[in-house]
């Protein structure tokens, strides 16, 4: 007979509810806000999209920083940001406010000496948000770092290839050379900001709840209409365009992994626990001709569809019906009518909903030149039918060995392997699902097991049968759990702790990013080495590869 098992106590929960710190509504703009004060960093945001919007009201609610310039080609968008957070009351922009393009605001500031250390108090730039486009961050970053003294956030991810995020790292370093002037760099990697996650690496790393850890699981739920919006017929869907979609949506919970799993603490002289080798598989499933209903015909359009009414990817459905019509005009509705609300005040909801509808009717044809295809987004398209060819279901192993520190042992041996032994992280990135983008995972230690969504933290523990949930209440109308205002705000306190000559750039940059450039890139280099373990059918073995594509190109 097999042994019997002996009685574990009885389980018993506990509750613990997190107090968030004051968030900032990214999403909508508060009555009243605060003045900044007269020191406080000057700042001009390049691209005013759906993320430069998001930093800039995280900016302007909180009181944190004067926003004084933007560089934006579409009219209506830039003189909108301008008239929200830049010249306000006053009927027009002036000089060195607004601009259509980064190159106009950079010639600006070279021809004003708008970025020298010595300008006077008050005047020209002091931070730069980099909120473009994937593919033209390394040109406007590189002639950032060419001005010199310049703070700089870039939105992620660096770039969209391995030799770009290379160059652009080496043209950071060289500017500060040249000028004698390090400045603060952040990128969007908004996870490592939100509160829950702050929480949850605090409970793993520092406080040590389920003992040392041995597997993770992470998921990304994409989102079944966010997929169809952004990977199918918006700006990520090709590779050739912009990149593969485990670095255009997920490079987020891969630097997240790596943070947790590989980073030591902010301060520490420990060198990163780094992965051993890492493996992918993955591809397009579902957004391809081969699952088009056979209904649908010939049919290439949603509103031209004959099964458009019962069909849940069309586009009338996800843009006019579940968001224009409740009165969404944030994203994803901005997105495809990016003066959505200047239009609805000039001329109503009847003749707006019009308008949008005739840009969901714009299809291309097998006539029309595959270089006009990729030149733009095409909302009301087929999902079936369109020229997107970006991974919809990706998982991505990481493993790394015993890597014990060093000791003074005159043995030779070290059995303290803590939160350096052998361990391994699976992520999966899936596009159909329910949950838009509310993250969830389970981490296996040696003493316990935790479990985490969007806003809980359960522990449990073996040696005493508990459960411990900590809830962390989901920020109101704040994008990636509170991150996005973090984010912004912390990069903004350590321009502050700089400029008032409180911290010495690394310092500051520790103390309120956690991250400094060669981590930025070492995550970034992860995903590249998933993508050539996914494209390749390889398994990559970190050392190898780093040494290959990292080591001996930056030494070229």
């Amino acid at each position: 007979m097999p042994p019997s098992i002996p009685d574990l106590p009885p389980p018993t929960t506990t509750a613990i509810t997190h107090s968030q710190p004051a968030l900032i509504p990214v999403n909508r703009l508060i009555d009243n806000p605060p003045t900044p004060p007269p020191n406080a960093p000057r700042v001009a945001i390049i691209g005013a999209g759906s993320r430069g919007n998001a930093y800039a009201a995280a900016l302007y609610n909180a009181g944190a920083a004067h926003i004084v310039a933007v560089a934006e080609p579409r009219t209506a968008v830039r003189e909108t940001f301008g008239r929200t957070f830049i010249w306000r009351d006053s009927p027009s922009s002036s000089d060195g406010q607004s601009f259509e393009s980064w190159q106009d605001l950079i010639d600006w500031a070279r021809n004003t000496n708008a970025t020298t250390a010595n300008k006077p108090p008050g005047t020209g730039i002091d931070l730069v948000f980099v909120c473009v486009q994937d593919a033209m961050h390394l040109a406007v970053v590189r002639a950032l770092a060419e001005l010199g003294g310049l703070h700089i956030l870039c939105e992620k991810p660096l770039a969209t290839r391995l030799n770009e995020v290379l160059e652009m790292s080496a043209a950071l370093k060289a500017g500060w050379a040249r000028t004698g002037r390090k400045t603060v760099f952040g990128v969007g990697h908004v996870l490592r900001y939100a509160p829950h996650n702050v929480l949850l690496r605090e409970l793993v790393r520092e406080r040590g709840v389920v003992g040392d850890v041995l597997s993770v699981e992470h998921t990304e739920p994409v989102g079944w209409w966010h997929f169809s919006h952004s990977y199918v017929r918006g700006n990520w869907r090709k590779e050739k365009t912009s990149a593969g979609s485990l670095l255009t949506k997920s490079c987020h919970d891969m630097d997240f992994l790596m943070w947790l799993l590989c980073s030591p603490p902010p301060g520490s002289s420990e060198e990163p626990h780094l992965p051993s080798q890492i493996a992918s598989t993955g591809s397009l499933r579902y957004f391809r001709k081969a699952r088009k209903p056979a209904a649908a015909g010939d049919a290439t359009n949603c509103l031209s569809c004959p099964i458009e009414e019962s069909c849940e990817f069309s586009a009338n459905n996800i843009y006019v019906k579940k968001h224009l019509d409740v009165n969404n005009t944030k994203w994803p509705v901005k997105i495809v009518l990016p003066d959505v609300e200047d239009l609805l005040r000039a001329q109503g909801a009847a003749k707006t909903r019009n308008q949008l509808l005739d840009i969901l009717r714009e299809d291309y044809s097998p006539t029309t030149s595959p270089d006009e295809i990729e030149a733009r987004q095409w909302y009301g398209r087929c999902v079936y039918e369109s020229d997107n060819d970006v991974c919809d279901d990706q998982t991505v192993t990481i493993e790394w060995a015993d890597d014990p520190l060093p000791t003074t042992n005159t043995n030779n041996t070290n059995t303290e392997l803590g939160h350096r032994g052998a361990k391994t992280a699976l992520f999966h990135m899936v596009a159909l699902t329910e949950a838009i983008c509310a993250r969830r995972g389970r981490i296996y230690g040696t003493k316990g097991e935790l479990s985490y969504d969007s806003q809980d933290i359960s522990v449990y523990s073996f040696a005493t049968g508990q459960t411990t949930v900590h809830h962390v209440p989901a920020p109101q109308d704040s994008g990636h759990g509170g991150g996005d205002d973090a984010l912004a705000l912390n990069m903004v306190k350590a321009v502050s702790a700089v400029q008032a000559g409180e911290m010495d750039v690394d310092a500051a940059q520790w103390a309120f990013l956690g991250v400094d450039l060669d981590e930025i890139v070492r995550s970034h280099a992860a995903v590249f080495a998933a993508e050539d373990a996914r494209t390749k059918g390889v398994v990559v073995q970190w050392d190898e590869w780093w040494a290959r594509e990292v080591e001996k190109k930056t030494a070229i």
